[in-house]
Formats: structure tokens, C-alpha cells, sequence
């Protein structure tokens, strides 16, 4: 597999090697073994699967302390656009954000670790995705920051985007107070 590494520090971008003959394709989404030599040592504890139609916007969410999840991103039907922003007080990147092209034909996967608040939107009908998560998940530690914050400026390619009640209720970046401290 190729690990790119991006902008912003510890996001990494995977792309697995992909065989494929007259039958189909195979490749391993997931080897422990490789990814940890790959630097991503996470023990993963839950998967989950979300189907989104045509302008379905999630995001941007991330769950606090001490229930801060590391995520494996992929897409297995249809295409997003995935973002993570950056919520490490002291870090270089702090309040950046960048932006992936996640699909099923590209079968690119995309390591977003604790401290980073992530989120997508369906690109063409609908999209399946799915993401290991390193911690279980806690509603009591559910969070959010508002997918259109103008301080964060993010370009989305969707311009009138489905939300969750939710997710339309999220606060800006600037009211969050410090939830990740930045440790180099």
C-alpha cells in the first residue's frame, strides 16, 4: 500500500494495492501488520456504515476526551468529499482543514487521528462509507463544529447540502474553547 502523508500532521492518506483480472478486483482494506508499519498503530473497536443520497452533508464531528476516536475513512459505493479539520490548540495546523476525494473506483482510505474533526458530503447519488473507529462510541462525548463556518472557509462542492437537525446546530470553530491540546 502507498501512505501519503498531508498537511495536516498524523492524517494520512492510504491507497491499497488493487488486483484485479477478468473476475473483478481484491485488496486488502485492512492488515494490522501493515498499518502499523505503516505508523498507524490503532487498535480498532468498531466499524460503521453510513449510506448518504444525493447532497447529504455529515459533519463536522468528532467525539472529546477521553472518549477521542482515531478513524480509518474508505468508500465502498459511490463518491465524497471528505474533510478533516484540525482542533489541536498549539498546533501548527490548528484550524486548517483539508479536503479528500474519496471513492469507490480511487478505493483511497484515509487515516483522520484523535484531535481532528471530520466530514463528508455525497458527490453524485449516493455514497456508502465506512470507518473503523478506535473508541466506542459515546453520546454524552459527541461534538460538532458547523460544516459552513466562514472562519473555516471550507470549499465544499455541495452548496445547498442536506443536514441533520444536528449537524445544523453545531457552534463555530472560534466557540469551542480548547477540547485537543496539540503534544509534538
Amino acid at each position: 500500500m502507498k501512505v501519503t502523508a498531508t498537511k495536516l500532521e498524523g492524517v494520512l492518506l492510504i491507497e491499497p494495492q488493487v488486483w484485479e483480472d477478468g473476475r473483478g478486483c481484491f485488496f486488502e482494506s485492512y492488515n494490522q501488520e501493515r498499518f502499523a508499519a505503516a505508523g498507524i498503530g490503532v487498535a480498532f473497536v468498531q466499524d460503521n456504515h453510513s449510506r448518504s443520497g444525493r447532497n447529504v452533508l455529515r459533519g463536522l464531528h468528532y467525539q472529546a476526551p477521553p472518549f477521542a476516536q482515531d478513524k480509518l475513512v474508505r468508500t465502498v459505493a459511490g463518491e465524497v468529499y471528505d474533510v478533516v479539520v484540525d482542533l489541536r490548540h498549539g498546533s501548527p495546523t490548528f484550524g486548517q482543514w483539508a479536503g479528500f476525494e474519496l471513492t469507490a473506483g480511487n478505493r483511497r482510505m484515509l487515516f483522520v487521528p484523535k484531535g481532528y474533526a471530520h466530514g463528508f458530503c455525497v458527490l453524485g447519488n449516493s455514497a456508502d462509507v465506512l470507518y473503523k473507529c478506535s473508541a466506542l462510541y459515546a453520546p454524552q462525548a459527541a461534538r460538532g463544529i458547523r460544516w459552513n463556518d466562514p472562519d473555516l472557509a471550507i470549499d465544499w462542492p455541495v452548496r445547498d447540502p442536506v443536514l441533520s437537525a444536528q449537524d445544523r446546530t453545531y457552534p463555530h470553530f472560534r466557540d469551542l474553547g480548547t477540547v485537543f491540546r496539540y503534544a509534538p
